[in-house]
């Protein structure tokens, strides 16, 4: 005899009831391959600095000041990290207003091994402190790279001051002008809800909190511009306030009459290749997620820094008669410069015309202009960091372009990528780029003469002479 249980399908339709319910309250999961890849990528960004970016500049300073440059870098690692730990994430990366976050995550309050931190996909997260530790690295790297403009001629108590001043009032607003955004999850769930709203009056409540988690996210971010890695943040950042200082501090004592050649080109040449490696973390590991978009972004890396490299030395080949090592060195750290905004947005072809652009206008302001205009940029910070961010920034605008091969920009209220405009996305990226030369050409300028009144910017003629080794730390990089 068969039994039949009337219940047992009120029972599948409950449980399945539960499931849904769940699954639509459910907190965001952390991926653990995504996490394993933006650790990763967090080394990875750590090794450009030190010893990456310490090896690139210590070889092209006389020996004299080789050890003075790697001190100034390491010390800007260290307390940058101090600094982002205390209120640095924080202030960039917690809401409070268009220009700063606010302090409710200082002293890293409420981030623990639990918490998560959104990426760029629905329900698809990262436990927040490898991402806290990911962009630190990103805040480190980036006063170190001003460093070079002042090469041989700042300071240590100088540097010492400024670099705390500069990254709290200067790249944590950057960033979090730029990066800050409530992220996918909030702004799809506020979408479901207004789309879910029964009456007239709901909907306007859904509404109103849809454009509330819109309106909170950094002012240049709100203005659609696209930096996928850094070209604002960190290299048009950093090269204009090095070129401030560098007008600033004033030449280096014997500048234009004195031999100033690179003391040895084979560290720059390490130091070159593991900026390139480490380059990887810096771009594919801003996707944040081990997904197709890091691969696009580890391809444009690729050949974008290749292309970069041949145009300066071929350049150089044609106008001088030779290639040198230092001009492809030089190329390729230009090249990873302008791919850095565009390597999530340009497909591989578009990269390797923006590393062509960049190689040789790179090249022209490093020579040409610097040399018209006459400014002691030690280590051409400007012309590489400031000027190749310029030029990824603005080929970003047009290289995202879904005819050119590029990704588009997703729309997460639409849910879909949106419509491409030319003349809006650049005005975007004009406004992102001119914000960073305004905030950190003004702010850099200012904090430069705070410092020059407290300790003085300069070393003595005397100490320059005998070179920043011995006098400011009475070590040598070398005893032979």
């Amino acid at each position: 005899m068969t039994f039949k249980r009337p219940y047992s399908a009120g029972l599948a339709a409950l449980a399945v009831g539960l499931l849904a319910a769940t699954a639509a309250y459910a907190e965001p999961t952390v991926n653990k391959g995504d996490n394993a890849w933006l650790m990763t990528s967090t080394v990875l960004v750590l090794l450009m600095t030190i010893p990456g970016l310490a090896l690139f500049y210590g070889g092209l300073v006389r020996s004299k000041n080789m050890l003075s440059v790697l001190a100034q870098i390491f010390y800007t690692v260290c307390i940058v990290i101090i600094l982002y730990a205390l209120y640095g994430y924080s202030l960039a990366f917690t809401g409070g207003s268009d220009f700063i976050g606010g302090f409710s995550k200082a002293f890293l309050a409420g981030v623990t091994i639990d918490t998560k931190a959104a990426t760029f996909s629905v329900d698809a997260n990262v436990s927040e402190l490898v991402y806290f530790c990911f962009q630190m690295t990103f805040a480190a790297i980036t006063p170190a790279l001003i460093v070079g403009a002042f090469a041989e001629r700042m300071k240590f108590a100088a540097v010492a001051l400024f670099v705390p001043l500069w990254v709290t009032l200067i790249y944590f607003p950057m960033a979090h002008m730029v990066w800050y955004w409530p992220g996918p999850d909030v702004i799809t769930d506020a979408v479901k809800a207004l789309a879910a709203a029964g009456d007239e009056a709901a909907k306007t409540a859904a509404q109103a909190k849809l454009d509330e988690i819109n309106a909170d996210a950094g002012y240049i971010f709100k203005k659609g511009a696209l930096d996928f890695a850094g070209g604002t943040v960190v290299h048009i950042n950093a090269g204009i306030a090095g070129l401030v200082g560098a007008i600033l501090i004033g030449k280096r004592t014997g500048y234009g009459k004195d031999l100033m050649a690179p003391h040895s080109l084979t560290m720059t040449m390490i130091g070159a290749s593991l900026l390139w490696v480490g380059w990887f973390g810096f771009n594919a590991g801003s996707n944040l997620e081990a997904s197709g978009g890091a691969a696009l972004a580890m391809t444009n890396t690729f050949i974008a820094t290749a292309a970069a490299a041949l145009a300066w030395m071929f350049a150089e080949w044609i106008i001088k008669g030779h290639p040198s090592l230092l001009g492809a060195l030089s190329g390729a750290i230009a090249g990873l410069v302008a791919v850095t905004p565009a390597a999530g947005f340009s497909g591989p072809m578009g990269a390797i015309v923006l590393g062509l652009v960049a190689g040789v206008v790179c090249l022209f302001f490093c020579t040409v202009i610097k040399n018209s205009l006459g400014y002691d940029d030690s280590l051409d910070v400007f012309g590489i960091h400031g000027v190749g961010g310029i030029v990824g920034a603005l080929a970003t605008g047009i290289l995202v372009n879904p005819a050119l091969g590029g990704t588009g920009v997703y729309d997460y209220v639409a849910g879909k990528v949106g419509d491409y405009v030319l003349v809006a996305q650049m005005t975007a990226q004009i406004w992102g780029v001119a914000t960073t030369l305004v905030w950190s050409g003004i702010g850099s300028a200012i904090l430069f003469k705070v410092v020059d009144v407290i300790v003085g910017l300069r070393a003595t003629v005397e100490v320059e002479r005998e070179g920043l080794d011995i006098t400011e730390h009475t070590e040598r990089a070398y005893n032979m």
